[in-house]
């Protein structure tokens, strides 16, 4: 394994007679994504302020790169800290101030630039969160979603190292949430930071996440990736993730990735008893990224909303339509041979139209571009092989043009 950036060691806090971190023991690597998920008031948010330098801990260490914070020279603790940002809870915008200064305001604290490369830079940031027209608005006359997006604009906008997200879609209505999610993503693989989420929002989190983390009663008692914490024998961890997941996606309304396996199982196991034949689809919107670049990260959001509603349509009850990731579907054809697949696939292109997954209002000259691969099912077969083997074999491609 690669040197952790960032390394708890035993760490320890509490407050009075609560005992929050005990003995803590935990990694961040560099350019990943990683989620910390737990029960409210476990102490996820307090390991984030061990990070920024906002609490100490009573005994144990926090590393950077190696070197303990609480060894560093204040130069060096000064610099470290222009490397990271922090995205609060409740956005900590002053109210006092408008959009444009809260943006504003790391730029001036900490970093010594002229007053037109501030300038330049917060409206560089807010055109990019799609924050049109509200620089001189106050926060008090902008939505919540807005608000949001600004507290993550203020965040980006020193091209930070870390970045720090405490809750950062709570009461965000299903498109904004998954739009936030989608441009924290979007920004962490154009920018490269490393992230480090608190996050409830299960599973969604872990379509934009490398690697999770399970604070309980003190302890970090899970370390691993999306897919294996959905292996974990652990019955705390089963049970939490089991008890966070809904089974319908709040986006979509279709069942979740754990129901689209569940389903893939039940109908293996049908192959096998008796011979019953099936076959799945794979459904991706290839450009999502240019979706959002050229009419924002809510309109990607709805985009995925308004197609998957339209697959729906198009299946038979006996069929089922999971999200497998932030824009891939997986559809489980029961009872049916490649040969349907392809039909299904077929009559999509044909039926399926760009004004019908964009809403009313049309982008001239854009395509969504949505791939379909399809595979039929043998005994034994993986889900993880045939979902590879689905996407490397794409033989049909479908661009649906909004005029």
């Amino acid at each position: 394994m690669p040197t952790p950036l960032i390394q708890f060691e035993k760490v320890e806090k509490s407050f009075g007679s609560n005992t929050i971190l005990k003995k803590v023991d935990m990694e961040i690597y560099q350019g990943e994504i990683t989620t910390i998920i737990g029960k409210s008031g476990m102490g996820k948010s307090v390991l984030l302020r061990h990070i920024i330098g906002l609490l100490q801990p009573d005994s144990g260490r926090v590393l950077f790169q190696g070197r303990p914070l609480l060894k560093m020279k204040r130069e060096e603790r000064r610099l470290f800290k222009k490397k990271v940002s922090y995205v609060f809870q409740g956005n900590a915008l002053f109210d006092s101030m408008t959009v444009f200064e809260n943006v504003a305001m790391p730029l001036v604290e900490r970093f010594r630039m002229p007053k037109a490369d501030i300038r330049d830079k917060v409206r560089e940031k807010l055109e990019q969160l799609e924050l049109f027209k509200v620089d001189d608005h106050y926060p008090s006359q902008i939505s919540g979603g807005m608000k949001k997006r600004v507290a993550l604009a203020r965040a980006l906008v020193t091209d930070p190292e870390i970045v720090l997200f405490d809750e950062p879609t709570t009461g965000l209505d299903p498109i904004r949430k998954h739009a936030v999610h989608h441009m924290i993503s979007g920004y962490q693989k154009r920018f490269g930071f490393t992230g480090i989420i608190v996050s409830h929002e299960i599973p969604d989190i872990f379509y934009i996440s490398q690697r999770i983390l399970m604070l309980d009663e003190g302890n970090i008692i899970f370390r691993g990736t999306p897919a294996e914490i959905k292996n974990e024998q652990n019955p705390i961890v089963r049970e939490f993730i089991k008890d966070q997941e809904s089974r319908l996606d709040d986006l979509t309304g279709m069942a979740m990735q754990t129901q689209g396996e569940k389903r893939f199982h039940e109908e293996m196991d049908r192959l096998e008893r008796y011979g019953v034949p099936f076959s799945i689809i794979l459904l991706t919107i290839e450009n999502v990224e240019e979706i959002s670049l050229r009419i924002g990260h809510m309109a990607a959001q709805t985009v995925l909303k308004d197609f998957s509603v339209h697959v729906q349509k198009h299946l038979r009850i006996i069929d089922s339509c999971s999200r497998l990731e932030l824009n891939k579907l997986m559809i489980v054809l029961s009872g049916s041979n490649p040969d349907r697949a392809k039909i299904v696939c077929t009559r999509l292109s044909i039926e399926l139209s760009g004004s019908e997954i964009s809403g009313e209002q049309p982008f001239p000259e854009f395509c969504f571009s949505i791939s379909a691969g399809f595979i039929g099912v043998r005994k034994g077969d993986k889900l993880a092989d045939l979902i590879a083997d689905a996407e490397s074999k794409q033989d049909m491609r479908y661009d649906f043009r909004v005029c």
